[in-house]
């Protein structure tokens, strides 16, 4: 973790979102709320697994702080990323927050069972949207102590 030039800690953010369109709405959230924390983007549970492990061409990548994690994903559902995420004793100290669509009472208890950190549904308002996206900021990043890597 670094700092901004206000002193402020910055955090590694993984969004983990096949959805060009939320991958969009989370970045405007981000800067009208003036969230300075960096965003890394990938769109599937395969690059995922290969950002956090830092393969191929994610060798360079940085270790995110936390995991924003949709669970309808190509190639690799989320519910298989967060499975392995959490029996990976090098990633299962990050906080993965699932940030989905999904309402089902089953997805929720499923994600919980495989340690997720956080179950949030996505709102599809974008004043909503923004709101969730500060909420995480201000709770994962102003009032947690993450776990240093």
């Amino acid at each position: 973790m670094s700092s901004n030039a206000n002193g402020t800690r910055l955090i590694e953010i993984l969004m983990v979102e096949d959805n060009p369109g939320d991958v969009r709405l989370t970045r405007e959230a981000m800067k009208e709320g003036k969230i300075s924390n960096r965003l890394s983007v990938v769109g599937d549970g395969v690059e995922a697994l290969e950002f956090l492990r830092r393969q191929g061409r994610f060798s360079e990548a940085p270790r995110p702080d936390l995991i924003l994690l949709d669970l309808n994903l190509p190639r690799k559902d989320g519910r298989e990323v967060l499975a392995e995420v959490k029996s990976d004793p090098a990633l299962r100290t990050i906080p993965v927050v699932v940030l989905t669509t999904s309402h089902a009472d089953e997805d929720v208890i499923r994600a919980y069972n495989l340690h997720a950190n956080c179950y949030i549904t996505k709102p599809v308002d974008f004043n909503q949207f923004m709101k969730v996206v500060q909420q995480i900021d201000d709770f994962w990043v102003n009032l947690v102590t993450l776990p240093k890597p």
